[in-house]
């Protein structure tokens, strides 16, 4: 499995910002459903909210894409942009999942 760094910047319109916390606990549930079936290693938003990081396994890209296309932020189209870059982790507790 490839570990890949996923960074999400949300939509910065001010009418999106209600809709951004109407949707957060469905995105929320899904985290912790990706989480509990090992897809997920990490997540969190930067400070000042308007971004996050999110660590997924995953075989490859298109499969990734797959599984961030479920996302409710995603389907509510609240995400501006998604960048996922293939990371290898080979210090500390994430180590033990990259394939290298």
């Amino acid at each position: 499995m490839t570990v890949f760094a996923v960074e999400y910047r949300y939509v910065s319109e001010p009418e999106q910002a209600a809709r951004l916390d109407e949707v957060r606990p469905d995105h929320r549930a899904w985290l912790r459903e990706r989480a509990e079936s090992g897809d997920l290693l990490a997540s969190g938003p930067y400070e000042g909210g308007g971004k996050a990081l999110l660590v997924f396994q995953a075989a490859d890209r298109p499969a990734l894409d797959a599984v961030l296309a479920e996302d409710p932020f995603a389907q509510a189209s609240l995400i501006a942009e998604t960048v996922a870059t293939a990371w290898n982790p080979i210090i500390g507790r994430l180590a033990d999942v990259a394939t290298v």
